[in-house]
């Protein structure tokens, strides 16, 4: 089944200190345009993940959010009392020494000192808790898949039912194609009326028969049949049938073009005009298949 390449999954990791989210939102691209956005993940496992991504997801715009939520009493900083209480050891030596009896703040003072806080920069993401972390990526994965398989069904009905609408016009174009040639068979008999001309008989019907295969319709019919019937085939049998589809629409183009340029038909025109903007819809809806 025809994947969207839009998606969205989610997915979490709860380590020792806090938790980890990790989220894959994706958009539709012609390659697979990977970004990570955050600092968490370390340098040495990035290019390994961007490998896994996309063989996962195979293209559109991807784009990849890790998050941290620390618990509530990781998140208070480190008073360093072993390097305090040596500071406090030497105030009060000094102090002592200089014979220093003016009152004053010792511990106050003892906070400004560097070092007292310890600011020191944790790793969250270490090679023991890996695994989890590595564990919820894959699940934020797989959850994107099934998101775009959803949307891809959505897709696939969706233009499946335009196509068949357009060989629905296609057959309606077919019940005034009589009504069509005798309409121009009989404009051009009132040319040599209007110009009093009475031309050779089989000469008059062997040019009318060149003239009318020329502007004959048939051929684009069945070639528009053919490649609406490919374009189905294609979205329901190929895994990745996205790029293969935009081609295929091209083709449906060119006949719908060319009965249009061919008709010179009220009727025809209406029905090719309604091809036309079901198959812009079409081509829409095939740049967000996988």
């Amino acid at each position: 089944m025809a994947q969207s390449m839009t998606g969205y999954g989610k997915s979490e990791a709860i380590l020792e200190n806090g938790k980890i989210t990790v989220e894959f939102r994706t958009l539709n691209g012609k390659n697979a345009d990977i970004s990570i956005k955050s600092n968490l993940l370390p340098k040495d496992k990035e290019l390994a993940m961007r490998k896994k991504i996309a063989e996962s997801l195979s293209r559109g715009t991807i784009d990849m959010f890790v998050s941290w939520e620390p618990n509530v009493a990781d998140t208070a900083k480190k008073i360093n009392q072993d390097l305090a209480l040596e500071y406090y050891k030497q105030i009060e030596e000094l102090k002592y020494q200089l014979n220093y009896t003016e009152t004053t703040d010792t511990l106050a003072m003892i906070m400004r000192m560097p070092d007292i806080i310890d600011s020191k920069k944790q790793d969250i993401i270490t090679e023991e808790n890996w695994p989890l972390v590595e564990n919820a990526i894959n699940q934020a994965l797989a959850a994107l898949n099934e998101f775009r398989t959803r949307e891809g069904a959505i897709l696939v009905a969706d233009v499946t039912a335009k196509v068949n609408h357009i060989l629905e016009c296609s057959r309606e174009i077919e019940k005034y194609e009589k009504e069509r040639t005798d309409a121009i068979r009989q404009r051009i008999l009132d040319k040599f009326e209007e110009i009093s001309l009475k031309p050779d008989h089989d000469r008059l019907e062997q040019e009318m028969i060149f003239y009318l295969e020329k502007l004959d319709i048939n051929e684009e019919r069945v070639r528009l049949r053919q490649h609406c019937a490919y374009y189905l085939e294609t979205l329901n049998n190929d895994p990745l049938p996205g790029k293969k589809l935009g081609f295929i629409a091209q083709e449906m183009g060119r006949e719908i073009n060319t009965t249009g340029s061919k008709a010179n038909h009220t009727e025809i025109q209406k029905f090719v005009t309604i091809m036309k903007d079901e198959l812009e819809k079409i081509k829409e809806q095939s740049l967000n298949i996988l």
